[in-house]
């Protein structure tokens, strides 16, 4: 999947560091969540007028704070359409980050902020020991087969990253079995530590390291990774010897995290364009200078931007040629690489495809206007235009994924706001394929929960995924295939006593102003809610990108929920958590009903006893931050607080800016406001300009 978390920045306001957290200033707060000291809540009351008026501490022995700075007003007019839009703001877009005048604003907003927060500290560093309290530091990922090897990562106690490792298996000729387990102990075979980040990680502020465990060569002896020292998602490749750590050959520098392996000697990689969008892939040859790698394929067109996967059996590279929603993919066969890329399905206009390979055929998932939910097809290697439906277009499930092994076919569905995982047993290969019958789902625990995919072996029947709810950790299970059964490899730890059975977890749906019904995913502790109207509770939304916001859990939430807090995640238009026809009626003209939706489910929470508007809390980060924006905008009298993570606020005048990274790629999902029509509606709910 190309880049396409929105978080570009908005140039006509400021935010606290990582967050716009707003006060409602026409509802005191009754009795507070959390045990805020009085000075801190007091400081942030302000005056009627609501400007930037000096905030007050009202009551108790506490001292007046710092008075929140006034950024000076510059008038930046705009003008399109016959309409002027004055932005006294626009001078603190400062792309280069040394403007004087905006960092010492930045500077000034900083003292203020550290002045306010001032009585929480000791509430923010119980919070901060209670969560990392949870975490158990000294502990390993659930070991995954990948040939004569387990890899796995482990984690250190006080330690901030981790080390790659493996084992051998004892018998790796043997088949595996979902009841394996990887030995330790003295006896079992020694662990050898590939990769220590923490090492890697001592000279830098900032380190991270891209998809490690996916770049072991086929045979197991090189492995690369990509290296990221600035958080700037542009990345270093380096090639080290699995077995001694040494680096072999020369770095490749300025790539992004696609990196693929094409046989044991060589590498595929992206690169991206002075706006951050992947359009340029590469082969490069162990050994050789990266001046001498080859192009395989130049992506010209500013909405396309590129992606690379590997086919589970290792034999083909496929480079996708992606917009919001149109792509074109390409396959790369490693035993020839001379043939370089070719064409797989073309670009057809509205038609998404996600592609893999399995003996004499390559397996197509296609999306478009009139299978929106997505369709199942095959296709000979040397005949690729001769489809055979193997999974026709259903109304009400949506494929989002799948994953192809020897004898299986495993789908990654929705249905009904839900997910599913269906396994299918396929023709031996060299059969021919036909429409697939008699798929086989697992079956899951809780009414609400997330599974995603792991790696798995492709000779093999077992597949690997990984299980949560709102109430139970991340879980990874190994599923025999054949026989149905699933046994569980790794729980999450959570420390502190926790104890799943503790807690509730509810399906609950609201009506949104045009009659749709809007799914939700509530959890809260039962012996600490009331469900009186009296309970605070934290409402959570997305809304973009066909993206679903699964109902998965988070060790953090837990100090929210173990102080009485309720927490709903509101599965608003505009994701793709009931399909297709989700997205695309949260989206260009159809925008606001992302916005309606959130405020449906409040609504919703507020009439049946949940909260009231003064405990009803909501958070959104990213395109996320739009929506609380707006919400904010529409109904200002609804929330008591909101938090607004990276908030893309500017949404006018951001698409209107084609430098801006992301901003071209994304006018399928906002719309092109050079266009009238696009303009007024933008701007209609454009948080700053309203």
């Amino acid at each position: 999947m190309a880049r396409n978390l929105r978080g570009a920045g908005a140039s006509a306001v400021l935010y606290l560091p990582g967050v716009l957290f707003y006060l409602n200033r026409t509802r005191p707060p009754t009795t507070p969540p959390l045990a805020v000291p009085r000075c801190s809540r007091t400081a942030l009351s302000s005056t009627s007028s609501g400007s930037t008026a000096r905030m007050s501490a009202a009551a108790g022995n506490c001292s007046d704070p710092v008075a929140p700075p006034a950024a000076k007003k510059v008038e930046h007019r705009m003008e399109m359409f016959g309409d002027v839009r004055i932005d006294n703001y626009y001078w603190l877009r400062d792309d280069s980050r040394s403007d004087p005048d905006v960092l010492s604003h930045l500077q000034r907003e900083n003292t203020y902020t550290d002045s306010v927060m001032a009585g929480t500290k000791q509430l923010e560093d119980n919070l901060f020991a209670e969560i990392r309290g949870r975490i158990k530091e000294d502990d390993i990922s659930a070991p995954t087969r990948r040939g004569p090897y387990y890899y796995y990562n482990r984690y250190l106690e006080g330690k901030e990253y981790i080390q790659h490792c493996r084992r051998l298996i004892p018998d790796s000729e043997a088949p595996p079995s979902v009841y394996d387990k990887m030995p330790t102990g003295p006896e079992a075979p020694p662990e050898q530590v590939i990769l220590d980040e923490n090492i890697k990680a001592q000279n830098h502020s900032f380190y991270h390291v891209a998809a490690f465990q996916a770049r072991v060569n086929p045979s197991n002896k090189l492995v690369a990774y990509a290296e990221d020292t600035k958080g700037d998602e542009i990345h270093t490749v380096y090639v080290i010897n699995a077995e001694t750590g040494a680096t072999v050959g020369k770095p490749l520098a300025n790539v992004t995290s696609y990196l693929e392996w094409a046989g044991d000697d060589a590498l595929v990689y992206i690169t991206m364009d002075e706006i951050l969008r992947p359009d340029k892939v590469w082969l490069h040859r162990l050994g050789t200078e990266q001046s001498d790698d080859i192009c395989l394929y130049h992506e010209k067109d500013d909405i396309f931007s590129l992606d690379l996967e590997v086919s589970e059996n290792k034999k083909f590279l496929f480079v996708a040629s992606e917009s919001k929603n149109t792509t074109s993919t390409f396959y790369f066969n490693v035993s020839k690489p001379e043939d370089g890329l070719q064409v797989l399905t073309p670009r057809i206009y509205g038609e998404e495809t996600r592609v893999s390979h399995r003996g004499n055929n390559f397996f197509i998932r296609r999306r478009s206007d009139l299978f929106y939910n997505s369709e199942l097809l095959a296709c000979p290697l040397d005949d690729v235009s001769n489809t055979t439906i193997l999974i026709p277009h259903r109304e009400s499930v949506k494929i989002t994924d799948m994953q192809l092994f020897a004898d299986h076919l495993v789908l990654f569905e929705r249905e009904n706001g839900s997910q599913k995982v269906t396994v299918y047993r396929l023709p031996a290969l060299g059969e021919p394929l036909t429409q697939l019958q008699g798929g086989r789902s697992i079956d899951f625990v809780d009414p609400v929960f997330s599974v995603d995919r792991s790696e798995s072996q492709f000779s093999s029947n077992i597949l690997r995924f990984t299980y949560s709810s709102m109430r139970t950790p991340p879980s990874a299970y190994d599923h025999d295939m054949d026989t149905g059964i699933s046994v569980v490899k790794k729980i999450e730890t959570v420390l502190g006593g926790f104890d799943e059975s503790n807690y509730v977890i509810e399906r609950k749906w609201a009506t949104a102003p045009d009659g749709t019904q809007i799914p939700m995913s509530i959890v809260y502790r039962k012996n600490m809610v009331k469900l009186d109207a009296s309970d605070p509770l934290l409402l959570y939304g997305y809304g973009s990108y066909e993206i679903c916001i699964d109902p998965s859990f988070k060790g953090s939430r837990l100090s929210l929920l173990d102080r009485g807090f309720i927490y709903v995640i509101a599965h608003i238009r505009g994701g793709g958590e009931m399909g297709r026809p989700w997205y695309d009626n949260g989206k260009l003209l159809k925008k606001k009903n992302t916005f309606t939706d959130f405020i449906a489910c409040a609504e919703y929470l507020i009439e049946k006893g949940y909260c009231t508007k003064e405990k009803l809390c909501i958070n959104g980060r990213s395109a996320g931050g739009l929506l609380m924006g707006a919400v904010l905008n529409m109904r200002p009298d609804l929330f008591m607080a909101a938090v607004a993570g990276v908030p893309f606020v500017d949404v006018l005048t951001t698409m209107l800016d084609p430098t801006i990274p992301l901003t071209t790629s994304e006018w399928e999902e906002w719309g092109d406001p050079r266009t009238e029509e696009y303009y007024h509606y933008m701007k209609s709910y454009s948080p700053v300009d309203n």
